[in-house]
């Protein structure tokens, strides 16, 4: 039953299919409340209002007997860092360079679960990381792979390119072995964060950029914002550096090929965008969630980072925007590209600036 399964999983796209419980995975309960008591799910509330639901598959959904683990390869076709060489360009996360692969998976995981019925009766209800499911912990239980020391699932035929689903069923299906840990003395990951995140196999999300990019609502803090560098949406640092990527393929899945215009983006073309063209832009993709203020926020940081100076007028258009986040991200932005007696008359909201205690923060630092 399990192979036919698995092999019905494969046909229908799915690029690997495990199998486990839906009893708690061994520890993964207590770590999520280490995490939460220390604070480290930062802006990330919902982590913590549905940790008790999170504990377990069976704290989901009582009726559920085993889980299906699958997975789809989003591995890239080339260098995933090579947009932080060109400082005048942003970096977009290689998940998010192609369709949200929530709508994906989502439909795919649906047409699956709907066989599944079909082919043996028992109730079904499908996830992906929209829900309160401890994806990772479960699939390393599963045997698709392990956590590693970036705290991502690593695979040893896909690298850390993997996408996630899970298909609860009523259905008791005999679990697969987990997959033992491989990473070994290697701490590659870890040396190549460039906050320092990441450390002893564990991240502290409020130093990460992925966080701070794409789930923190408020100002990055000013020690963090050099280290962004051009990364806009994301950051696969930790992911590109992990040797076991020798064995990554790229994706042959349409939907996640990077979109031409999202696969490099010129900074100052972001920088000119206003809600509707933000919203046109990112149609159909992930990034459209964060919405256009914290996306100019990472962006205009982007640009304090260029070390470009003539892109200091098209930072400093934005000193007196609507938007607190985009206005303080600017006038950080503008003092880095330029000496403060050559701001002048970039200055045009200059009475805005002197009034606005967080701008005239930003503003006094230099």
């Amino acid at each position: 039953m399990k192979e036919a399964i698995r092999a019905q999983a494969l046909a229908f796209g799915f690029v690997a299919a495990r199998f486990a419980t839906a009893d708690p995975v061994p520890g993964a309960g207590e770590g999520l409340l280490r995490y939460l008591a220390l604070g480290r799910h930062g802006d990330m509330v919902w982590m913590a209002e549905t940790a008790e639901r999170r504990m377990a598959p069976r704290e989901l959904w009582p009726d559920a007997r085993s889980v299906i683990v699958l997975a789809e390869n989003y591995g890239p076709g080339g260098d995933p860092l090579a947009v932080l060489g060109h400082p005048e360009r942003g970096h977009i996360s290689v998940y998010a360079r192609g369709r949200d692969y929530h709508d994906v998976l989502k439909k795919r995981l649906k047409a699956f679960a709907r066989w599944f019925v079909e082919a043996y009766g028992a109730e079904v209800k499908v996830f992906t990381d929209t829900a309160p499911v401890m994806e990772k912990p479960l699939a390393a239980s599963a045997g698709l792979g392990w956590q590693g020391r970036h705290t991502n699932l690593v695979s040893r035929d896909f690298g850390s390119w993997l996408f996630l689903g899970e298909l609860f069923t009523t259905l008791e299906i005999p679990p697969d072995s987990p997959e033992p840990d491989h990473c070994g003395h290697c701490r590659a990951c870890e040396t190549a964060c460039p906050t320092g995140a990441l450390a002893d196999g564990k991240i502290d999300p409020r130093r990460c950029i992925s966080y701070l990019t794409i789930e923190h609502k408020g100002h990055v803090l000013p020690d963090l914002r050099p280290l962004l560098g051009n990364r806009i949406y994301g950051c696969d640092d930790c992911l590109a550096v992990c040797p076991w990527n020798k064995f990554a393929r790229p994706t042959t899945e349409a939907a996640y090929l990077p979109r031409a215009e999202l696969l490099a983006p010129r900074l100052a073309d972001l920088a000119s965008l206003d809600d509707g063209a933000f919203r046109m832009l990112f149609a159909g993709s992930p990034i459209k969630r964060i919405g256009r203020d914290r996306m100019l926020r990472n962006v205009l940081i982007a640009l304090g980072n260029s070390g470009l100076p003539a892109m200091a007028p098209v930072v400093a258009e934005h000193l007196g925007d609507p938007s607190s986040l985009v206005r303080v991200a600017a006038a950080w932005a503008v003092c880095r590209l330029l000496p403060r007696n050559e701001i002048g008359e970039l200055a045009k909201n200059r009475r805005a600036i002197e009034t606005d205690p967080e701008v005239l923060a930003e503003w006094a630092d230099f």
